[in-house]
């Protein structure tokens, strides 16, 4: 086993990706390395955005790899591979799970789990990955701004044991991360391709010419994702370039 090969608990948190990148600085910490925390004062979400989470409730981890394989141009591999290891986790316990791109993980039409991926490269290499996780377990009541939450309790009406979850998630994020390792890179960019949230079907997006109506065809290297619209024209967006409705 890589991934969990060594895991560090610590009661509270600022943030378990900032606490590794502490790690990192200090030495080289063996690659699988988790840190997990039972409450994060300031957990950190895509775009800037703050990971709001419920003490001792849910999963709240980080997990340090060296990828060095991937060039920095296919980064978005990393990305796909711990989206598809959640995804698996949570699929385990609940239906109709799928990747809202580029990585959050929805259960119906609600959010069950983010990831943040912070990359650090030298030259066009991966010199280290630190994989944020964040994944609502127990949690019942969510704050009134966050849109869309759910929990696995709240959906299942059981009460999860977290260090059995933690078990379970960190062996389906090491099957993936060995996809990669092998260079089975093809199964991981279908896997996460038929995973996505609304793949092939029209829907409704926005950008910044508006309302549109479009379908997901697929998802760059880069990790832009492409959208055609009802003229068969293709649109390439990155982040917070596209909003879906």
């Amino acid at each position: 086993m890589i991934i969990g090969s060594r895991k560090v608990f610590f009661e509270r948190l600022s943030s378990t990706n900032s606490h590794a990148a502490a790690m990192l600085r200090k030495s080289r910490v063996p690659e699988g390395t988790v840190v997990y925390t039972g409450y994060q004062t300031a957990g950190k979400g895509q775009a800037g955005n703050k990971w709001e989470s419920e003490e001792n409730k849910n999963l709240l981890l980080s997990v340090i790899l060296y990828p060095s394989l991937i060039r920095a141009d296919r980064q978005f591999l990393i990305s796909k591979v711990i989206s598809l290891g959640v995804s698996d986790f949570v699929k385990s316990h609940v239906s109709d799970v799928t990747i809202k791109w580029p990585n959050d993980i929805y259960a119906g039409n609600e959010k069950i789990a983010g990831i943040l991926i912070e990359n650090s490269i030298i030259r066009n290499e991966i010199d280290h990955t630190i994989a944020g996780i964040g994944i609502n377990i127990n949690q019942e009541h969510f704050p009134r701004h966050l849109p869309n939450p759910t929990s696995l309790k709240l959906i299942t009406g059981v009460e999860y044991d977290l260090e059995k979850c933690l078990n379970e998630l960190i062996a389906k994020l090491d099957a993936r991360y060995k996809l990669l390792l092998y260079s089975r890179t093809a199964r991981i960019d279908e896997d996460y391709k038929s995973s996505l949230y609304r793949f092939g079907q029209f829907t409704e997006f926005k950008d910044n010419r508006g309302v549109f109506e479009g379908k997901i065809r697929s998802v760059t290297d880069l990790g832009r994702i492409q959208i055609e619209d009802r003229r068969g024209r293709i649109y390439e967006y990155g982040l917070n370039e596209v909003d879906f409705l």
